[in-house]
């Protein structure tokens, strides 16, 4: 796999029972390209490791005055020169490749199983945290399965330079082969708790990420109440906790890093005085102390990725724990196979609010709070912000259904919906029932206008449907893009169609027209229409009254309108003051009419 072949056509089931398990599944699922990268490791680290003895024996060619073997060791020098150049460039190709492929796998998968989640993902996992593993976590889970095979390569290079020196010159060489062991193994005791400080700095970074998360969604209730300065100052404290984690954690690797650079000093400084005294007595020469020397120095670099992997592993392990804990929920149905055959249908009933929108007709909703009109309208097409219990359909409950069946049985279109760029062909090629013609759709969301302003904006595109809209639909108004917006979703053709504000940009003639043909195209359709305006309540056959997330008032319009107050105050958008007033004058007329009739009941007793 390389990186232009990204994304994956199947990302593979992973191995989800835990973080190191799923490390392990992504690590075997790039044997090729980690094979790779342990060749032209080997190929680098062996040439930079094998300069030493190059070295050695150009000085010993230089004691013994021997030209050949003088430009037989530069040939050599040139070689490895040569390794070390070219096994370094595909060594960070390949390694950056591997690091960014498995990145990616890890990524594909959270959006997969976040689309087949649903709903159940948010109430079961908070959105901090999936934020957390989506974003920062993946690119630790890559740094450790791309840092496997360099560890790797660097391993057997430090195993190749203590076999050669031991035979090159065992008196030195054994020196060396004890020592360089005790080098790479003496910061094994620290990494427990340099991997526990490390997990305690994710664990609060996690927590940060979930409060800043879940303060940016609810920040216009938080201004409602005043409660921003609240969040902020807990913000900044859960903020502080993750400075003191992370200098806590920085200090133990620091400790490690200082023996890392610590110990094999003292091994060099050994290896010297040791060398020193073995070629005073004659037992080795000057060329053999200088390779010695040399190899104790350069085999420092691949030390460095000993430290590399345990600080890879002590971040990714936490890391890939979440992400397994993720990828490892599965929805009920989807638990043992079972898919269902057709979309259910019947009455969407809600049992947070009470609503009911009964099978084939056309309801209205009125919430006095537009936060809680969105919040109810994406529960009922089943993704609820906050845990509760299921909206059924049909008496089933959408948590239960495969989610293809879900999806296909209730489709939600927000206040705000995005237009993709591409042509408006493009923008209506939706998943649909067949039923609904685009030129049907296009009528009934009275786009005229929109298709008219398509082509007079395109250089060439004679047909609408060609007509090129721009990211967003920028070039539009926000009434056009609410029309096409609706006009795809009617193409659909849903069992439940929810509709959230679908008119709110677009002036009182063209409403009451959209009214209409949105009423003619969704004939025999459940249809929920959440709105405050009087053109489309007064076009339902049930407008549903929600006031403090519960339906207090069901009825049609007209009758609302004269008999519950809170009804009318959201839909006229009357004041307190002027329902107060309404009342006193409705009051006054009574009681003047009242006071009238007796007066003439009084007149026919004279009279009588």
């Amino acid at each position: 796999m390389q990186i232009q072949d990204l994304p994956y056509s199947d990302p593979g089931v992973p191995d989800a029972r835990s973080g190191p398990r799923l490390l392990w599944w992504l690590w075997r699922n790039q044997t090729g390209g980690q094979l790779k990268s342990l060749a032209w490791g080997l190929l680098h680290f062996v040439a930079v490791s094998a300069l030493p003895f190059c070295v050695g024996l150009a000085v010993q060619a230089v004691i013994d005055h021997s030209g050949t073997r003088l430009a037989l060791t530069g040939g050599l020098m040139l070689l490895c020169g040569t390794g070390i150049a070219v096994g370094d460039t595909f060594l960070h190709r390949t390694a950056v490749t591997n690091w960014i492929t498995a990145a990616a796998r890890v990524q594909q998968l959270l959006a997969r199983k976040a689309a087949q989640l649903g709903s159940a993902l948010t109430r079961r996992v908070a959105a901090g945290e999936v934020v957390a593993v989506s974003t920062g976590d993946v690119e630790k889970i890559g740094w450790f399965v791309e840092a496997v095979s360099r560890f790797t390569a660097a391993a057997l290079t430090v195993v190749v330079v203590c076999v050669g020196l031991v035979v090159y010159q065992p008196a030195l060489g054994v020196v060396v082969a004890v020592g360089l062991p005790v080098v790479a193994l003496a910061v094994l005791p620290l990494l427990p708790r340099a991997t526990r400080r490390a997990d305690v700095q994710r664990e609060k970074a996690g927590r940060a990420t979930e409060l800043a998360s879940d303060t940016v969604a609810g920040l216009r209730v938080l201004r409602g109440i005043g409660g921003e300065e609240l969040f902020l100052d807990r913000y900044r404290r859960a903020s502080q906790e993750v400075r003191h984690a992370a200098v806590r954690s920085a200090r133990m690797w620091s400790l490690i890093t200082a023996i890392q650079v610590l110990l094999p000093g003292l091994l060099l400084i050994a290896v010297v005085w040791h060398g020193v005294h073995l070629a005073r007595e004659g037992r080795i020469t000057i060329g053999e102390l200088v390779t010695v020397y040399s190899a104790v120095m350069v085999v420092n670099y691949p030390l460095r990725h000993f430290e590399e992997i345990a600080m890879a592993y002590s971040f990714s392990r936490p890391s890939a724990k979440r992400a397994a804990r993720v990828l490892s929920l599965e929805r009920s149905t989807d638990a043992d196979g079972s898919r269902a055959a057709a979309v259910p249908g019947g009455d969407l009933y809600d049992p947070a609010t009470g609503l009911l929108a009964a099978a084939g007709r056309f309801t209205a909703v009125v919430c006095g709070d537009p936060d809680a009109a969105g919040r109810l309208a994406e529960r009922l097409g089943g993704h609820p912000a906050e845990p509760g219990p299921s909206v059924l359909l049909g008496g089933v409950p959408l948590d239960d259904l495969p989610l293809d069946s879900a999806r296909t049985a209730v489709l939600v279109q927000d206040k705000d919906p995005v237009l993709l760029s591409g042509s408006l062909r493009e923008l209506l090629d939706v998943p649909a029932s067949g039923a609904v013609r685009a030129p049907d759709a296009l009528a009934a969301a009275q786009c005229e206008d929109v298709l008219d302003a398509l082509v007079q904006g395109s250089l060439d595109a004679a047909d609408p449907m060609d007509a090129r809209i721009t990211e967003r639909g920028r070039s539009l108004s926000g009434g056009q893009r609410q029309r096409l917006a609706l006009a795809r979703s009617l193409i659909t053709d849903p069992e439940v169609l929810v509709l959230d504000e679908p008119t709110s940009a677009v002036d009182s003639h063209t409403e009451a027209r959209i009214a209409d043909g949105l009423r003619r195209l969704r004939s025999g359709r459940t249809t929920v229409l959440f709105t405050s305006s009087p053109l489309l309540l007064d076009r339902a056959d049930r407008v549903a009254l929600v006031h403090q997330d519960e339906v207090v008032a069901v009825g049609v319009h007209r009758e609302l309108i004269d008999t519950e107050p809170r009804y009318r105050a959201v839909v006229t958008r009357e004041t307190d003051e002027e329902l107060a007033a309404a009342d006193a004058d409705t009051a006054l007329a009574e009681g003047g009419a009242l006071l009238g009739a007796f007066e003439k009941l009084e007149e026919i007793e004279e009279s009588a």
